[in-house]
């Protein structure tokens, strides 16, 4: 499996490192240096080069207006500097803050809203820097460029507050580039043998308890999604099941994870001049194994079981036929009437499993349909299910990046599974909502004691170019998304407060929850969730509150 990237890429106090200062740029706000307004908009990166031999050269990074600044913005600008001195051939660089600015989210002046700013910007650093080039020579970029913070540019925080900004900023972003990594992979590489003993290599010596189910044992426990779906590849389909049990009584949460390691469509091949993508077809997996990562660094107090249905769907003289009939133990028969609709399959087996294991409540995340991306474009997924967690797991989206709309569970449309063969069939029998529909046929797998949701992010799996800080190729969508629901719905379980039970409520109107406007809350909100989870209680008592 790919090595842990172990590059030190934050340093503090290294004054030598000051070839380049890099300055936040605020619209409306001066600068020691000119600056035209229109090089402050959020996005733009701007080289002033020194005029002598004493003199650092400047890179100015726009964020736009600071009441109107959000924690993604922040990730983003820190991205794109560390890009633009990468490219540039650049090998180290110092973060400047003007002394008396406040630097947070919406104007905020708290310890929380600064550090969650500091925090957001070593992310985006990080996830700026990332390059697949495990296959490149000729046109591999080498280097890599250090960030130099100075400690006395924060005094809110203490030396621990600031060492733990730190480290949970480079947990988070290695546990995303590991994501990003296992998703741009090659399928010759990646296979499912290949991500069963990755998987295994990742957690071994850690807390983590690990077991495959394969083979007889998919049989026996009626897992015929996954035997249907992997018939047709040399490669055994498999369910890998995680448990990081820190808080061993607190209510499981299930992280389902669809992982068609190459999804060529069955018998119902996929055609196209290329079809690069369809190895991307595991990155709802990819997430889940990043989140269990970055819960495994920080040591999260949570119970979490993640679940990894894992196979490859190609057309074989064994392949399963459109048209043929498997049945699942909750007792309902599905009609594979198209075979590239293999995704809801696997996850069938693995939501019925996560029931049998007594998870309170799940998330599947999965590549699922094209029809995502058709109504929500490339940079949001859609989510349906619990009106509760779809709140939650929206407002985080947005609080860290990874954005969410919530879509309707249309009971009306169940029509379109109706078949004359068996109970469901597995592919709506109209072109037309094909996002809702395979979200309907899942919700028939999930038992009534779980509260449930589903996450559609075939569109966000990957960049198709360069942007803020991310390379064109897998984004790492989903890692940090998971992670920090799971900390924040263990928070509410040991206050009393997670929702109970019901797999069955559809998704409310929530969308005036999750509008991009969130800015104001982003600061309030930021020591909640694991990405704003920093150690500032010990400068809180020498500070005092800001």
């Amino acid at each position: 499996m790919p090595k842990e990237r172990i590059v030190m890429h934050i340093t503090l106090d290294m004054t030598e490192l000051e070839d380049v200062l890099i300055h936040p740029a605020y619209a409306g706000e001066s600068l020691p240096y000119a600056l035209n307004e229109a090089r402050k908009r959020q996005g733009t990166i701007t080289w002033l080069y020194a005029r002598s031999e004493g003199e650092a050269d400047v890179l100015a990074a726009g964020i736009g207006e600071r009441c109107a600044v959000t924690l993604e913005r922040v990730r983003r600008a820190g991205g794109a500097a560390a890009r633009a001195l990468l490219q540039e051939g650049r090998g180290s660089a110092t973060l400047f803050r003007h002394p008396g600015t406040v630097i947070g989210v919406g104007g905020s002046q708290s310890i929380e809203s600064t550090a969650a700013w500091l925090q957001a910007w070593i992310e985006g650093w990080l996830l700026g820097l990332y390059r697949f080039d495990k296959y490149r020579n000729v046109t591999k970029i080498s280097g890599s460029v250090k960030l130099n913070l100075r400690s006395a540019d924060w005094p809110e925080m203490s030396a621990a507050g600031l060492n733990s900004v730190i480290q949970t900023a480079i947990h988070r972003a290695e546990a995303t580039n590991l994501t990003r990594d296992w998703v741009n992979e090659t399928p010759g590489t990646l296979n499912p043998d290949a991500f069963v003993e990755w998987t295994r290599d990742l957690f071994k010596d850690r807390p983590v308890n690990i077991y495959v189910y394969r083979g007889q044992e998919l049989t026996e426990r009626g897992m015929n999604g996954l035997l249907a779906v992997g018939a047709g590849s040399k490669h055994a389909p498999a369910l890998i099941e995680l448990r990081y049990e820190a808080c061993p009584d607190a209510p499981m949460l299930a992280l389902v994870g669809k992982a068609i390691t190459f999804d060529m469509g069955g018998m119902n091949a996929k055609t196209g001049r290329d079809i690069s993508d369809a190895r991307m077809d595991m990155g709802g997996a990819a997430a889940v194994i990043g989140a269990l990562d970055i819960l495994v660094r920080q040591q999260a107090k949570v119970r979490v079981t993640a679940l990894i249905a894992v196979a490859d769907n190609l057309p074989d003289a064994r392949a399963t036929l459109p048209s043929s009939v498997i049945a699942y133990p909750n007792g309902l028969t599905v009609q594979i009437a198209n075979t590239d609709g293999e995704g809801r399959l696997v996850l069938a087996d693995a939501l019925i499993h996560a029931a049998g294991l007594g998870a309170a409540q799940a998330i599947d995340i999965a590549t699922l349909t094209g029809n995502v991306g058709d109504a929500l474009g490339l940079g949001i997924a859609g989510i349906w299910g619990d009106a509760d967690m779809t709140r939650e797991l929206a407002q985080i989206g947005e609080h860290n990046g990874e954005r969410l709309w919530p879509m309707p569970l249309m009971d009306d449309y169940e029509s379109e599974l109706r078949s004359n063969y068996a109970d469901l069939r597995n592919v709506g029998t109209s072109t037309l909502a094909g996002a809702i529909t395979a979200a309907l046929f899942i919700r028939r797998f999930v038992d009534k004691s779980m509260n449930w949701v589903h996450i559609d992010m075939a569109g966000t799996v990957q960049y198709k170019q360069d942007v803020g800080y991310a390379e064109a190729g897998a984004t790492g969508y989903g890692a940090r998304l998971l992670a920090d629901y799971a900390v924040n719905y263990a928070r509410k379980c040991a206050a009393g407060k997670a929702t109970g039970n019901g797999a069955r409520n559809a998704t409310e109107d929530v969308s005036e929850d999750v509008s991009e406007n969130t800015s104001r809350n982003e600061a309030r909100d930021a020591a909640g969730f694991l990405s704003g989870d920093v150690s500032v209680n010990e400068s809180r008592k020498k500070e005092g509150s800001l």
